[in-house]
């Protein structure tokens, strides 16, 4: 998106670095309450466009450009989380949020070829990681706006009520049971070099077809869900139990014998990339906790690995 001097006017926005320097934080923000890189940058194009569909006067009016920007992206975000749940429910199979890369890698000595990467404009920290967006897609849209406002991005209860159109106190509620879901959902995850380590035995157990080596790596309730979204075959529901899911990555190994898999940064932690030719057709983010693995999410939708298709 480029900013420009309003139509049929020769003067430049004197707002204009306002406003630029806050579209990474308006990102960051779509992207958190969306689960979807490309709808965020929807969300955050159509912002712009409604500040350059007011007049200069009205323009001029604004005292905090930022907060402007910030109230109505996230207003825009609310309303496509409530149209967003019809759509998932005519979703074929099931439904993942889009995994995002890293520019720095958590192995050394990384080759293949590089495009622009989403996160260049997506600071990554445990509110972007895997599980904890699967949480959201969970929540009311009312409670996940309004956590994620609140818990992550620090605005007052006040602030978040005029965005959601709730009382303070009706927010304070929704992020307080947001935060209850988060704390039910998932045990606390390892340290970050744990997980690497955990996530890499498995990639050599998986390219070895070891099933026992698998199945001692994966918590005996563990959970693999894959999203193809129609487009490429995917498991139709979760596989369930960890001796269930040794089984079906051994499987997957000794069918797909042309697969490269890599160790890759998905959303902030150590995760799998598969590549075929040197292009990527799945990403795999996991949870790790008390040195097993407990979720295991496969995003194989061609539309959603987008920014990882040169490797």
């Amino acid at each position: 998106m480029t900013t420009r001097p309003e139509p049929g006017h020769g003067r430049p926005d004197p707002h204009l670095s306002a406003i630029v320097s806050e579209r990474r934080q308006l990102i960051n923000l779509a992207y958190r309450l969306l689960g979807s890189l490309a709808e965020a940058e929807d969300a955050v194009q159509e912002t712009y466009t409604r500040w350059y569909a007011m007049s200069a006067p009205q323009r001029d009016a604004i005292a905090s450009p930022g907060a402007w920007l910030t109230t109505v992206a996230s207003r825009i975000c609310l309303d496509v989380l409530g149209s967003a749940r019809a759509r998932r429910e005519r979703y074929v199979g099931e439904w993942i949020p889009e995994p995002l890369p890293e520019p720095s890698e958590w192995i050394s000595g990384r080759t293949g070829g590089g495009t622009a990467d989403p996160a260049d404009r997506v600071t990554l920290d445990e509110s972007v990681n895997m599980a904890f967006l699967v949480v959201l897609e969970a929540m009311t849209p009312a409670e996940r706006v309004s956590f994620i406002l609140h818990d992550v991005f620090r605005f007052s209860f006040p602030e978040v009520a005029e965005i959601v159109g709730r009382t303070p106190a009706a927010c304070r509620q929704l992020a307080s049971s947001a935060r209850r879901r988060l704390r039910a959902s998932h045990a606390p995850a390892l340290p970050a070099a744990r997980q690497a380590a955990v996530v890499r035995d498995f990639k050599r157990a998986w390219e070895a077809s070891d099933i026992g080596a698998l199945i001692g790596l994966l918590d005996p309730d563990a959970t693999a869900t894959g999203d193809g979204g129609g487009l490429v075959n995917a498991a139709p529901r979760p596989v369930e139990g960890g001796e269930q899911i040794a089984r079906f990555f051994a499987d997957l190994a000794s069918r797909a014998t042309d697969l490269t898999i890599l160790e890759r940064t998905v959303n902030g932690q150590p995760g799998l990339v598969a590549q075929q030719d040197g292009v990527t057709v799945a990403v795999y983010a996991f949870h790790v906790s008390d040195n097993r693995i407990t979720h295991i999410w496969a995003i194989l939708n061609p539309e959603k690995i987008r920014p990882w298709a040169a490797g």
